[in-house]
Formats: structure tokens, sequence, C-alpha cells
């Protein structure tokens, strides 16, 4: 691309009037180019400049967006204007692209996030209320119920809590915790001590290393593992309590102390023993409703992203139905992780440059269903691919996310662009920003219906609809067809330009699948709750 192209589409941008393939050239050019990046950010700081001198000639009627939108057109009848303040506007100019303002513009704002502690794991745990808690989720302000099973809570201190249902507590911050009912088994690390519990009967101040309380009854105790603690009771005074020993919590001074037990309560390693068994448990579950699904004649493909031999570059496509026209993907340059359940091998990371799989899929198809298990790193990039088809040619879609957390799908309309008209090559379905730092490295069930007949697309996260968007009429595409594609990223680049737009998926799949129908919202939360680990 040479400058004077360059300098065009840019403009171009600016101004809000370029077309898609226009805009996806120069967002290769930006990637690779440092001198690209400059122009733009001054040719954007002169627009700006521009508009704001704009202010003060046009007459009031006239709209700033107005301005910014013909500035080229603006520009000469402010020709004069510019040219007496000419030697200001260039020095407020380059002040405003100076290194340290272009460091400054640059510096993305820094993300913050809400909680005290995580999930590490649970086995069997069922919550009521609001709170249904995932593996690795932050644990959210507020009271909590377990209403059974259990749950392993890491707070950012160190400290470790498994929780017993049926239990209410609540994490207050990094060094306190209230529990009204349930078991607690607590480990504290040197630097957390002083962590303290809050009961209905009064606190309890850790001096290290390991308690325990049990308040699922009316005589709620307290078991000291290792270490020692402090009872202070809220109508007596404290009482020392070290390893071996147990009390009951009430407000008497006068309460024998009792042996310690750790028979009543799940520690660590039992919960580890736990975890292992549930796990395997739901995965021989998700292996029994793969055996149907693959067996259902709307599925074209479906993709495990595993393979018996880890030198092996292919991936099977295990859809009984579309495995005569689509037998298998090519893996190129991803690398072999372990998949949601901790299988190694079972999931492929795109995250190393070009990483892909090379898919053709045949035969056009009415509606589509896109799912798929992901763990994303982060969305460091402008398009994060899911499911692109090459270029992106008539009645083709594309899938991906933006690096704002939009889900983002599309079905191409038609081949020209005409902005007068304001008749735009295909529309566009965003969701809803779903994406936080919280969800990185965590598995998510993404699902992306598009459903002409009922005329929605309609975007899922984890069984859960995200949005639903009516499909405009003079954008309604009655046949969608495919070819050749690429799972987790976008295109090929030419012999003749070899550089290319970033949009590998910074993360892992461990599965994806394609359905040549539109599912319901049932079947969607059924494919979720199935394959959840």
């Amino acid at each position: 691309m040479n400058p004077q192209e360059r300098n065009r589409l840019i403009d171009a941008l600016i101004e809000g009037d370029i077309s898609e393939a226009d805009f996806l050239r120069l967002e290769a050019e930006f990637s690779v180019d440092p001198e690209a990046r400059r122009e733009y950010l001054e040719r954007l700081t002169l627009s700006a400049l521009l508009e704001e001198e704009g202010k003060a000639f046009a007459p009031a009627r006239v709209e700033p967006i107005a301005f910014r939108k013909y500035w080229p057109v603006a520009l000469t009848g402010l020709a004069a204007a510019v040219a007496v303040g000419f030697f200001g506007l260039r020095e407020r100019s380059q002040r405003l692209v100076s290194p340290e303002r272009t460091a400054a513009a640059a510096t993305v704002v820094e993300q913050r996030e809400s909680g005290f502690a995580v999930l590490a794991g649970q086995a069997g745990a069922v919550w009521q209320g609001a709170a249904q808690l995932a593996d690795g989720a932050l644990v959210p302000a507020g009271q909590l119920t377990l209403a059974s099973g259990w749950a392993q809570i890491e707070l950012f201190s160190g400290v470790t809590v498994v929780v017993e249902g049926d239990a209410l507590f609540e994490i207050v911050s990094p060094m306190e915790m209230i529990v009204a009912r349930g078991k607690v088994r607590i480990q504290v690390p040197e630097p957390a001590r002083g962590f303290t519990i809050l009961t209905p009967k009064g606190k309890v101040v850790d001096l290290g290393t390991e308690f325990a309380l049990d308040l699922s009854s009316e005589r709620p105790e307290v078991h000291v593992l290792q270490g020692d603690v402090e009872w202070h009771p809220h109508a007596a005074a404290m009482r020392h309590l070290e390893k071996g020993e147990a009390l009951r919590l009430d407000d008497s001074p006068t309460s024998e102390k009792r042996i310690a037990q750790t028979s009543g309560f799940i520690g660590l390693e039992e919960m580890g023993e736990k975890l292992a068994a549930f796990r395997r448990e739901r995965r021989a579950s998700w292996a029994r409703s793969i055996e149907t699904l693959q067996r259902d004649p709307r599925l074209v493909a479906f993709f495990r992203m595993n393979a018996s031999d880890p030198a092996d570059r292919r991936v099977t496509n295990d859809a009984a139905a579309g495995k005569a026209v689509l037998s298998e993907g090519a893996v190129v340059a991803a690398a072999r992780v372990s998949d949601r359940w901790g299988q190694a091998g079972g999931a492929l990371d795109f995250s190393p440059a070009g990483s892909r799989v090379r898919v053709h899929v045949p035969g056009r198809y009415h509606a589509l269903t896109f799912v798929t298990w992901v763990k994303i790193n982060s969305l460091d990039r402008w398009y994060n691919s899911l499911f692109l088809t090459d270029g992106h040619d008539l009645h083709e879609p594309h899938w991906q996310i933006m690096n704002d957390g939009r889900l983002f799908f599309s079905v191409k309309k038609r081949d020209t662009w005409d902005a007068a008209k304001g008749e735009k090559d295909k529309h566009i379905y965003f969701s809803p920003p779903f994406w936080s730092s919280a969800l990185s490295g965590r598995w998510l069930m993404i699902a992306t219906v598009y459903d002409p007949d009922a005329r929605h697309v309609t975007h899922y996260l984890n069984g859960q609809r995200l949005s639903r968007e009516a499909v405009p009429a003079e954008y309604l595409v009655e046949t969608v067809s495919i070819g050749a594609a690429s799972i987790g990223n976008w295109d090929l680049p030419n012999r003749d330009e070899p550089r290319y737009a970033v949009r590998n998926l910074n993360g892992s799949m461990d599965e994806f699948a394609l359905f040549g129908t539109a599912l319901s919202p049932e079947e969607i939360a059924g494919l979720y709750a199935q394959g959840k680990p």
C-alpha cells in the first residue's frame, strides 16, 4: 500500500465512510507499520483541531458533527483563517502528537474487578438464589447460600475455605468472613494471620494455621486443628484455644474445652478427591450425551479438537450426518493443551501466531447454529475469531468477538456498499459486552443462532441468552453458504501481500459444533447443562 492510498483510506476511516474491505486492509497496515499508525494519529489530530477551529468561524446553526463529517470541504472555506493561525495550529498539532502525548493516547485504562475471593472448585454444589457460581469465578458480594454439596474458596489473602452445605455465608474482605450456618474448614497461611470469622455468637480470630467451625446445629462449635485461635463471644471474655482443642460457641465463661475432631469436616485432601470424582462423573455423563449428539441429523460439523496421537495435525468431524461431506479439519500452528475436563491434548490453543483449523463446508443452509467451548486469555485485538469464512463473499457468515467483549455475527447480503444511500453489504448483529478480565482462563460455552424463519439472531453465553435482534428485511439472507473457512482465525495472506490482520483467538477451544438449523433456547441450555465440567 503506497502512502497516497494509505492516507486516502485513513481519511475515509476518520469520516466513517470506509468499506469493510478497505477497513480490513487498513487494519492490517496498522498492525505491522508504525509509520501508518503515526500518520493516522496525526491526521486524526488535525481533523480534531480543524473541528475545534471551525467552531469559532462556522455559523451558529452549523452543528459541529456536520463540520467533522465534511471537514475536507470545510477546509477550503477555512483556508484564510487557518493560514493566519497556521504556525500556532502547527505548534499545537505537534504538541498533540509529541511522543509524550502519543504514549498517553495509547495508554489503556487499567481494568478493575470486584471481589475478595475466587471459587476454586465445587463438588455437587447447589447454589440458591441468583448466585450460580462457576469454577474460577469471583465470589460475589453479599450473602451466599450453598444448599448442598461442597465448595472450595480461595481468598486473596491466601486463606482457603472449604464450605459444606447447607451453609449461609459472606466474604466481606480478604481477611474477614461471616458464617451464619453450615460447616467450614479454614486453612490460614502466615501472611493471613489474624483472619477472622464472624458468627451469630461472636468471632473467631485465627492465630495460625487451621481450624473448623460447625454451625449446622443449635450447638455451634469451633475445632482447632493446627496452631491456635481466639474466641471472642459477644457477652463474655475472650477464650484462647490451642491445637487439638474444641469449644462450644456460647457466652458461658465456664464452657469446658473438648478434644477437636477432624472427621466431621472436609479438608483440602478430601476436597481434592471429591472434585476429581465429581469431574469424572460429569465427564462420563457428557460422553454419553455426545453419543446422542453425534447422531443428530441436523449436525453438520462437530470437532472435539482432540487426537490420540499428539503429532496428528488433524481433527475429525464426529457428526455422523456431516462426515460424508466434511470429514476432517487441518490444524495449523495451534498447540494441543488440556481440555475443560483436564484431559491432556483434548483442546487446541490458538494463541500462537497463524493458528487455525482449516475446513471446507460444502452445501447451502437456510439457518445456522454455532456452538463452541472456549477458554479466552484476553481480547487483545480488534477482532477475535471464532469461525470466519475466507474473504467474506456473498451469503457467507462471520462469527467473532470484538475487543470490547461483544459477540459479532453477520451474513453478507450484497457485494456493493452504497454509503450515500445508507446501504451496507451486511447487517452486524452484536451482543452486549459479556467479557471482563474475571473470565480470563475460564471455560465458556458461546453460541449464536441465525434463524431466518423467526427473523432474528440470538447470542448465548453459558446457555443463557445474551441478546436477540431482529433481522432487517433488507438484510435477510434465506440461503447461507460457507465453503473454505477457518476455526479460530480468518482468511489467508496473498502471494503479493503476505501481511495480514491479526485475528487468531488468544485462547483455547475444545469443542466446535455447527448445526444446519436454528436450535431452540431450550436446546442451547441443554447443551450447556450436559457439557459444563
